[in-house]
């Protein structure tokens, strides 16, 4: 699997476009293996071929830091683009590295001479890429098919809903969303087990707790029928619904771990709820 998602890519690849001249990216194309391979008629084709090549084939190519990817040699050349600079593709380019499991990091660097220092940007995992079960990309398409298989249609549609919402960098939105994802698929568990419709969210969630075998194990402090005890599902739905903002975080933090957090939550819960359907 391409280290970066599609809409990465293409968005590394508008910013270089939108910066650069014909010329230039003649030049980058050269460089990296790649003349005559992608139309010169505009930049927006220019743009479709680079980023096909890179998402089909992504080949090999020759870099300042030595021998990467393609994908990867767009984004480092993207990123280095001072941000005020990079356009409105830089929102959508930011949200792609996240949601691939990367941040960009900016550092002072100091200069050889007189003046402000340098600064130099570095593109870095948020988590250990060795790890199993950390790929996002990798968890939303299991969720998404595991989704489509149990029938959890409306579920499905909300977490559509967010993250197309979170890679246009609508924060707000893809929160949103991500609550009625998750208090989506819980409760069409509940009704898929035997619990009445009527009812609020917290009656289903205790009916998954409450049945003989549990789905929601008191055993793991995912739910407990002491309301004063520790509790993994209540809380998490409390950290779906803040009240307002906070001076000094980042949304854009928030929504990320709002949508991390929440993808390993629901393959977890479906792939139990989906074994226990098998059995």
């Amino acid at each position: 699997m391409n280290e970066f998602n599609s809409m990465t890519i293409v968005a590394a690849t508008e910013v270089l476009a939108n910066f650069n001249s014909h010329s230039d990216m003649e030049v980058l194309s050269v460089q990296w293996g790649l003349a005559g391979r992608c139309s010169t008629t505009s930049k927006s084709a220019r743009i479709a071929d680079l980023s096909k090549i890179a998402i089909s084939e992504n080949p090999e190519v020759y870099t300042e830091s030595g021998q990467v990817f393609l994908a990867r040699a767009l984004v480092e050349e993207a990123i280095k683009i001072p941000k005020e600079r990079q356009g409105p593709q830089r929102k959508k380019l930011i949200a792609g590295l996240r949601f691939d499991g990367f941040e960009i990091i900016e550092k002072n660097v100091e200069s050889a001479g007189f003046g402000s220092p340098k600064i130099e940007v570095e593109l870095i995992r948020m988590l250990p890429e060795d790890v199993p079960g950390l790929d996002f990309r990798e968890a939303e398409s299991e969720v998404s098919a595991l989704l489509t298989e149990l029938g959890f249609s409306v579920a499905k549609g909300h977490l559509d809903r967010a993250i197309a919402a979170f890679q246009r960098g609508e924060w707000s939105s893809a929160n949103g969303e991500l609550r009625n994802f998750y208090e989506g698929y819980l409760n069409e568990m509940a009704i898929d087990l035997g619990c009445p419709k009527s009812g609020d969210g917290k009656r289903k969630r205790d009916f998954l707790g409450e049945l003989q075998p549990p789905l929601l194990l008191s055993d793991y402090n995912e739910w407990n029928s002491n309301s004063q005890k520790p509790q993994f599902v209540q809380g998490l739905m409390s950290r779906m619904h803040p009240h307002g903002g906070h001076p000094g975080l980042s949304e854009e933090e928030d929504s990320t771990f709002r949508l991390q957090v929440q993808l390993v939550t629901a393959r977890l819960f479906l792939r139990r709820f989906n074994q226990r359907k098998q059995t």
